[in-house]
């Protein structure tokens, strides 16, 4: 099997791993808040980041160099996670995630103010026409929209945000501390609040939380796997194989068959979103390829983002996040 090819297997691992994921916070979601599932999978993550951070040789302290887009990375990460977990809870799979990818189209938007990104008339008709597909799933007028779907906007959108913030300041602040303030920030936020959402947890359920870290553990292990066998423009497409999962696992486990316009939608971002990372692997056409350099899905500040593990592991370098 070539470098390429096995890449691309692992990528469709992980992704189906992370889709499983979802799986358990969806069930979960059923019994509890999504500040108490946030709050102890950050909680019963703890363990994996602590071993990371041992890793990391680079001298220095832990307060950051550029507080003010650390603070907002921090904060827009933490939306993410609590935005995203509750739409998975009200939603089907299928359209939580035919929302969810948007985030590399609101990725393209927002390098241009941030990351001073020149973005040419063919990438902004791919942002066009993929933010039409999100209106078709959406169909607003034609079907009620809930909170879920606005979660999952918003989720979408404080993700991209995380991105990009993280591939203007990655450069200068430490590892460590990307890692370790948006995962502190929900700890302390979601503790906060719990008291007045808290249910008590058996055994079982508290099992599906440490199911939930040890799946995202596994995933994020395999999409660097992929990232380290292959070259970049082959293994981000592969996030949209969620798609797939989530239609196979909705059906499974809760029933859900996604409708003709959530397919249709669906197909419409995950076309854009395609072109603008082909569009971004050219020589030209992209000085920061934001969204290629996105290693990974959504952020959710639960556990720690794929380009930060690559780095601290020392098994890839440089600027990709």
């Amino acid at each position: 099997m070539s470098p390429n090819a096995k890449g691309a297997v692992f990528a469709l691992m992980s992704f189906g791993v992370f889709s499983a994921h979802d799986v358990v916070v969806k069930w979960l979601g059923g019994s509890y808040s999504p500040v108490q599932i946030v709050f102890f999978s950050v909680l019963f993550g703890f363990p994996l980041v602590t071993v990371m951070l041992i890793r990391d040789a680079q001298p220095g302290h832990l307060r950051p160099v550029r507080p003010g887009w650390t603070a907002l990375r921090t904060g827009a990460a933490v939306i993410t996670g609590v935005s995203a977990f509750y739409a998975f809870s009200t939603l089907p799979l299928a359209q939580v995630y035919a929302i969810l990818f948007a985030s590399p189209l609101i990725i393209t938007v927002l390098s241009i103010p941030i990351l001073g990104e020149s973005v040419r008339l063919r990438r902004w008709a791919a942002v066009i026409v993929g933010l039409a597909g999100v209106l078709v799933v959406l169909r607003p007028g034609a079907t009620e929209l809930s909170l879920g779907h606005l979660a999952a906007l918003v989720a979408s959108f404080s993700s991209a945000t995380a991105s990009i913030i993280v591939r203007k300041i990655g450069q200068d602040e430490r590892n460590v501390v990307l890692l370790l303030y948006p995962l502190l920030a929900n700890f302390a936020l979601m503790a906060a609040i719990l008291p007045f959402v808290y249910q008590p947890m058996p055994v079982a359920h508290l099992g599906g939380v440490a199911l939930m870290a040890a799946l995202a553990f596994v995933a994020s292990s395999l999409v660097i796997a992929a990232y380290k066998s292959a070259e970049a423009v082959i293994v981000a497409p592969m996030q949209y194989s969620q798609i797939l999962w989530a239609t196979l696992y909705g059906a499974l486990f809760f029933d859900e068959v996604p409708d003709l316009w959530t397919l249709v939608g669906a197909a419409i971002v995950i076309a854009s979103g395609i072109y603008i990372l082909l569009r971004e692997s050219g020589q030209r056409a992209s000085r920061n390829r934001p969204v290629l350099r996105s290693r990974t899905r959504f952020e959710t500040a639960t556990a720690p983002r794929v380009g930060q593990l690559m780095r601290l592991t020392r098994r890839r370098g440089g600027r990709d996040d």
